[in-house]
């Protein structure tokens, strides 16, 4: 593989798993609250995280250009103020990756934390123990398969995410292209030969990671 290759490899690697740890720290909360609390909104919550799941990639990269591009709802202040711009980064393929991979956390997870059992939890309440003490201690840990899985789920998405990556980061070498991007460049300029190289090297990366997933989810 060219130098190119390899720099979008590692860059792939390293959105996919900092998208991950974001995805994790959004994901697993948001899950929670949209399992046991009911409250104003809600609906409106869940169909928002939903929504990236069921349209086209382009047009979640297209809202998240108006948010957050130089001209955008967020981006045009951030900008004004520090001159700097998210879109066309590598931070921008990550704030695509969240966005996309995150309702697959929020589905799963939320499935997972609505299976346990609520008399367990209301036996940690007779016991003096505070619900996000409860959730910590009980709910969370019972729903570990079901996190453990949608976090894996949301890596493995994050590692393939390609439409909204394009129209928020761009297709920049060494700069914000990443492997699904470079593989369309390839095939794009007639490099037969290094997209094939990058589709077996994000076909055996994505192998690694659901074998992995699977041998620990089976001793927890």
């Amino acid at each position: 593989m060219s130098p190119a290759a390899i720099d979008a490899l590692w860059l792939t690697v390293r959105v996919s798993i900092l998208a991950t740890v974001l995805i994790a720290l959004i994901g697993v909360p948001l899950a929670y609250v949209l399992a046991r609390r009911r409250f104003w909104g809600h609906g409106a919550i869940d169909l928002l995280v939903t929504l990236p799941l069921v349209l086209p990639p382009t047009v979640t990269g297209y809202y998240l250009i108006v948010l957050l591009g130089r001209r955008g709802w967020l981006g045009a202040p951030i900008y004004s103020a520090t001159g700097w711009s998210i879109a066309f980064t590598w931070y921008a393929a990550i704030v695509a990756a969240t966005v996309m991979a995150l309702p697959l956390m929020v589905r799963t997870g939320r499935a997972a934390i609505e299976s346990v059992n609520p008399d367990l939890e209301r036996a940690s309440y007779t016991l003096g123990r505070s619900e996000w003490s409860t959730a910590l201690a009980v709910t969370l840990p019972l729903a570990r398969r079901g996190l453990l899985a949608g976090i894996v789920l949301s890596f493995a998405r994050a590692l393939g995410e390609f439409g909204a990556t394009l129209m928020l980061a761009g297709n920049i070498p060494g700069k914000t292209q990443t492997v699904p991007l470079a593989i369309y460049t390839a095939v794009q300029t007639g490099e037969s030969a290094e997209a094939l190289g990058l589709v077996l090297v994000l076909t055996g990366l994505s192998c690694i990671v659901l074998i992995a997933s699977s041998r620990l989810g089976g001793r927890i």
